[in-house]
Parts: C-alpha cells; structure tokens; sequence
C-alpha cells in the first residue's frame, strides 16, 4: 500500500495548498497521508477535509526543528492531540523567534540597496517564515533579480545558490531554524501522545549509531528510513538500524512543489515510491 508521511503545504514552506497536496497524492495512489509541515498545524483540518474526499487516510503530523545538546535535528511527530494549548505555545514561540531571525537580515539585504518591503513581506507569513518563500518575494523585483545576478555573476542563479550568498553567509548573518529542546517535546509527547519519528537522518550525515541509541533512550519511537534525501546505502543502514534499535520505520516523499521550467523529472513520486509492506512496525502510526 502506497503511502505519504512527510508533505508540506503553503502554510509552510511548500507551495501547494493542503487541498492540491491531497488532489496531486491521490493522483499518485497513496492511501494514508500526513501534512507535515514545519512547526505549525494551521493546515491539519483542510488536509484532513481533502484527503476524505479523495479517499485518503490522514495521519496527524508536524515537523519540529529541535536540539538535543549541541546537535540540530528534525522529528516528524504523528497522531498527537494538536489542539493543546501546550503545543501552541511551543509553536508560537518557534515562529516568533523565526520571524526575528528574518527580519534581521532583510534589514541588512535592505541596507545593502535590495528593494524590499520588510513589513509587508513578513506579514503573508502568519505562520513558519519559509526561506524559500522569501527567496522568491526578494526575486519578484526586477532591480533586484539584476543585483542577485551581477553579485552572484551567475545568468540565471538558482535559489540554494541566493540562499547561500545571502542567507548562509557569515558576512550577511546566517539564518538558523528556531530550534525547540527535544527535552520539551518528549514531555509534552507524554501528555497528548503520539510517535516521534526522527527525520531523514542521512541528510544531514546524522545515521549514526551513537545519536540513534541517544534517542531510543530518551524515547525516540522511531526513524525515517525511505526518504528522497536517502541514498540506498543510506536506505539500506536505516533498515537495519531500525531492526537493531527496535524502531519504527516510515516514509516519506518530502513534497514541496512541482519543479515546473520544463524539468523532466517534477517530484519526487516520479521516480520514488513509498510502500507501507517495506516499513517494519507502521502499523503503530498508520492503523
């Protein structure tokens, strides 16, 4: 059975509304779902309406940015009660500091002769700040496209490269995520329950051993193993580790947008598939 455990909408960092998140899915087969999107919950009710009129299981989800001592890492969290006030002010808080974060350095892109209109850039941003978003908001005046492209001597820069010269660049300031300590989640996670999955650990070079048995001690009920961000060995090591530490193993396609620019290839589902019958105790999440 074909499912989706990791997707973002447009009240993240995606650019789908949960409703076509849910049209493009079914499209692709997928029978059980979860919008995960970065550290807020605004787009679970329109998921979950859409995904029932294209007869998809929806799974309650987010994305968390959190910190276990000096170590940065994602967790996907399913089927917790997201009405909590608990969690809301969590949330609200990460968006928050967020929002500082970018503010700042739109100031100093402002300072440096960008056309931008702080105010009204961050205020279409109610929830998580995307930088990819605002990458695109920056490029949206032709002045600018101009600047970027003469800074970057680059004809037609990509946005990783604008992200990397403006928003990763020790001269400029570079934006981290606003991080929650994993201490705060796993005792929250034991009032309004759920799993906590750790994600696409091999993006970041974060398959490890060591990190895995910190977090199946600390009560870590899983990790992503098939994911986009994977290579097979990486898929393969994930598969065991997940046997070893006795986690549960989920999938996702990390959906953000369709390429468009006639790329051939547009997702990740044209060449990626997640099936459940490959993912060892999902039923836990998925059931």
């Amino acid at each position: 059975m074909l499912i989706d455990l990791q997707l973002h909408s447009n009240y993240s960092d995606g650019y789908l509304t949960p409703t076509e998140v849910a049209k493009f899915i079914a499209g692709q087969g997928v029978k059980i779902a979860a919008l995960t999107d970065h550290n807020t919950v605004s787009g679970l009710d329109e998921f979950r309406q859409a995904c029932r009129q294209y007869r998809i299981k929806p799974i309650t989800g987010l994305e968390l940015y959190t910190k276990l001592g000096g170590k940065m890492l994602n967790l996907l969290w399913f089927n917790f009660d997201e009405k909590d006030a608990r969690l809301h002010d969590i949330l609200r808080s990460s968006q928050i500091r967020r929002k500082i974060k970018v503010r700042k350095i739109l100031k100093k892109l402002e300072r440096k002769g960008f056309k931008i209109e702080i105010n009204k850039i961050l205020d279409k941003y109610t929830h998580y700040v995307p930088l990819n978003h605002i990458v695109d908001d920056l490029r949206a005046h032709r002045a600018n496209r101009a600047k970027i492209k003469k800074e970057l001597k680059i004809k037609n820069p990509r946005e990783g490269e604008i992200i990397g010269k403006y928003f990763h660049n020790e001269n400029m300031g570079v934006l981290r995520e606003s991080y929650t300590d994993i201490s705060k989640i796993l005792a929250l996670r034991k009032k309004i329950g759920g799993q906590l999955i750790f994600n696409h650990p091999g993006k970041h070079n974060q398959l490890k051993r060591e990190m895995l048995n910190k977090l199946k001690k600390l009560g870590v009920d899983g990790i992503e193993v098939i994911s986009p961000h994977h290579s097979l060995g990486a898929v393969m090591y994930a598969q065991a580790m997940a046997r070893e530490f006795d986690f549960i193993a989920t999938g996702g396609s990390d959906f953000h947008r369709h390429e468009g620019e006639n790329f051939f290839l547009q997702n990740s589902w044209q060449y990626f598939k997640v099936d459940s019958k490959y993912l060892r105790k999902i039923d836990e999440i998925i059931s």
